[in-house]
């Protein structure tokens, strides 16, 4: 059976041609620049002596030929006539990888000069086309992607830009650098948030990882990551989220070093966490904030902080007469967050939210220092209606945040969770261990004392 022969394997070079292509394509060029029938007698000795270097396999002088003969179509601004010779010389049969490269790096340097954008988007798609399927030019093609990306989005075609540079996956490509993957990654997120594909946006997010911001100048990285990541879990509502990605813009260097931006992370970072539904996770990230010592710096915020880690019922009449316009217009040496922004109307929803938040720590202070209490007192010290309790009490009970029962005809609300019958098996298993062991000792003790006693005395049993 005849060997099969692989386009894309390695050749070895057969005839040297450089000397006579470096005194060929100097002259072609020159010979172009006399006119339209002279440009294309120089094309047609181009091509005639890259079908010899070809079947050679003399990489180096096929390569100087392709990039004169694009050379010369774009010294003489034919743009029609570039396109038409870079597909050409890329679908000549065992085309030399080396040289297909070369002509595709030349001719991505033209994309800038070209005269109007149909003629730009033309040559990219041409590129884009002839690169397309082949690894040794994958970078070249993702960036004439971008630029594509882009161009679109100047048209306000923010859809279309956003599915063209959806169709690279970068993360494949080994000859990229790790930064550069990162600035395509952190594009096609901008641009999937700009289009409203939130689920998208979360899918792409995945591909970076968080570890790469630590190497050094990636700072600027990281806070465009975060910054992307941010708007995200606004759209979401997801606050310990955010809450996490703001700590994270306030570790970084740059931050910490610019009081400004450092106190602003801190103080978005307060909020989120007191935005956040209660739990486990919200509690002990709370509780390590309160410990930080930039705190300080942001008084109104620590009090709050403060409010919320102490087990004792917010006055919330109290807490928006003290903060609510520094926490909604900002101060002098405090400017207010976006959170509670008057201007939007996402601004008043969270105020709400806010609102609800402190009605919840409140039911849990109660649920700590009350096993059971009327419905009318607890009315009177959440300061609601009676229907606004059961319903806030209610969402508590089934986020599973506290146990409650009411007894509605009473008015009575009971905070004692029911006992396991396992439970209660266990604790008086050890209450009975524990009563024998201090029988026995009892008598241990006794018949020692009698003991004692009896020697003391001389009476011998």
């Amino acid at each position: 059976m005849a060997e099969t022969v692989r386009v894309d394997e390695a050749t070895k070079m057969e005839v040297d041609y450089s000397s006579e292509v470096e005194a060929l394509v100097p002259e072609c060029i020159e010979k172009a620049k006399k006119g339209d029938k002279q440009r294309r007698k120089a094309l047609e000795e181009l091509l005639t002596m890259e079908k010899q270097t070809r079947q050679a396999a003399d990489a180096v002088s096929t390569s100087l030929i392709l990039v004169g003969a694009v050379q010369i179509c774009f010294e003489a601004r034919d743009w029609d006539q570039l396109n038409e010779y870079i597909v050409l010389l890329t679908k000549r049969r065992m085309q030399l990888k080396q040289a297909v490269t070369k002509m595709i790096q030349e001719a991505c340097a033209y994309v800038d000069a070209t005269p109007d954008d149909a003629t730009r988007v033309k040559l990219i798609e041409t590129l884009r086309t002839v690169s397309e399927g082949k690894i040794y030019v994958e970078v070249e093609r993702a960036r004439l992607t971008r630029r594509l990306a882009k161009l679109k989005e100047d048209e306000a075609d923010i859809a279309g830009a956003a599915k063209i540079l959806q169709d690279l996956q970068v993360e494949t490509f080994g000859s990229m650098e790790r930064r550069e993957k990162v600035e395509f990654i952190l594009e096609q997120m901008r641009l999937c948030l700009a289009n409203e594909d939130y689920v998208r946006t979360q899918i792409i997010s995945k591909k970076i990882s968080i570890r790469f911001f630590e190497t050094p100048g990636a700072q600027d990285l990281k806070l465009k990551f975060y910054e992307l990541m941010i708007r995200l879990d606004e759209h979401d509502n997801s606050f310990l989220a955010r809450a996490k990605h703001f700590q994270a813009v306030f570790d970084t260097g740059c931050v910490l070093d610019d009081p400004e931006k450092r106190q602003e992370a801190l103080r978005n970072v307060v909020l989120s966490l007191l935005l956040s539904h209660h739990n486990n996770e919200q509690s002990d990230f709370v509780h390590r904030t309160s410990l930080n010592k930039f705190l300080e710096e942001i008084p109104t915020y620590r009090h709050l902080l403060t409010l919320f880690i102490t087990m004792e019922l917010i006055d919330w009449t109290q807490l928006c007469s003290a903060h609510e316009v520094e926490l909604r217009r900002g101060a002098d040496q405090s400017p207010a967050t976006k959170l509670f922004d008057l201007a939007d109307k996402r601004g008043d929803d969270r105020w709400e939210m806010f609102h609800q938040r402190v009605i919840e720590h409140n039911i849990r202070v109660i649920a700590k220092y009350y096993s059971r209490i009327s419905l009318e007192r607890m009315s009177e010290l959440l300061c609601l209606s009676p229907k606004e309790v059961e319903e806030r009490l209610s969402s508590l009970v089934v986020d599973k945040t506290v146990h409650a029962r009411t007894d509605r005809p009473g008015g009575v609300v009971s905070f004692q969770a029911p006992e396991d019958p396992n439970q209660v098996l266990n604790a008086w298993s050890r209450s009975l261990d524990s009563l024998m062991a201090l029988v026995n000792k009892t008598t241990h003790l006794v018949t020692k004392e009698e003991m004692v006693h009896n020697r003391s005395t001389g009476v011998v049993h």
